[in-house]
């Protein structure tokens, strides 16, 4: 089975190419996936980077997704066939935070999604969205519920509010996306205007290049129709 496996003391030059074996075949509570897709985050280039400590041969990539090849005894919340993403807090199930860290986050505390095929507890995955395609999928796990908690769980966000998101990263994207869906206006800021044109795209309302508007947060005129401080 092919695989990246990660290096201490980290960084990118400690990235390499593995041939691992066979994944087991899923015991109770388990189930095998055949991994299509994995989505790079932040986190991830920190772990690489070696900004994280990890065990040598680390197997990189926090979010994947794919088709389940196989179930376990006692799995009834999916079949072969299905599409699934995984989870980033895998004991988290219910509740408030539970500490911990990254003990156990995929990709950090323990293996991730660079590879071909993994066999995990079920509750490492839950089911895609209908519709999406594995890379689609793929997204959601850290940028994607980053920025759902942080606009509605936290935020309480509702149409008419007003957003802004700061740079092009995923969270961003997603936050910029997940605000126009539900009604809100989004402000914009990036270093880029060729960024900026994209995110406009997306459906921001309000775009500022912070390098030519440097004061943009603190100006006592306003071009785009909003107070600033």
């Amino acid at each position: 089975m092919r695989a990246i496996r990660l290096r201490t003391p980290g960084g990118l030059d400690k990235l390499e190419p593995a041939e691992l074996p066979e994944p087991s075949s899923p015991g109770p509570g388990e189930i095998q996936v055949r991994i299509r897709a994995s989505s790079l985050n932040y986190h991830d280039y920190v772990v690489a980077s070696g900004g994280s400590k990890f065990n040598d041969g680390l197997v990189p990539m926090s979010d994947g997704a794919g088709e389940v090849s196989a179930v376990g005894e006692g799995v009834k919340e999916f079949k072969p066939g299905d599409l699934v993403v995984s989870t980033f807090f895998t004991e988290w199930l219910q509740g408030g935070p539970q500490e911990g860290g990254f003990a156990k986050t995929p990709g950090d505390g323990i293996d991730g999604y660079a590879r071909e095929r993994v066999t995990a507890p079920a509750t490492h995955f839950t089911h895609a969205p209908r519709g999406y395609s594995a890379a689609e999928a793929a997204t959601l796990t850290t940028a994607g519920l980053a920025a759902w908690r942080a606009l509605v769980v936290e935020g309480g966000l509702k149409a008419g509010d007003v957003v802004l998101v700061q740079g092009s990263g995923g969270v961003s994207v997603f936050a910029l996306q997940l605000a126009k869906a539900m009604g809100a206006v989004v402000l914009a800021t990036s270093s880029s205007d060729e960024k900026l044109t994209r995110l406009r795209t997306l459906g921001a309302d309000h775009l500022i290049n912070y390098k030519k508007e440097p004061k943009w947060g603190c100006s006592s005129q306003s071009a785009h129709g909003w107070t600033r401080c």
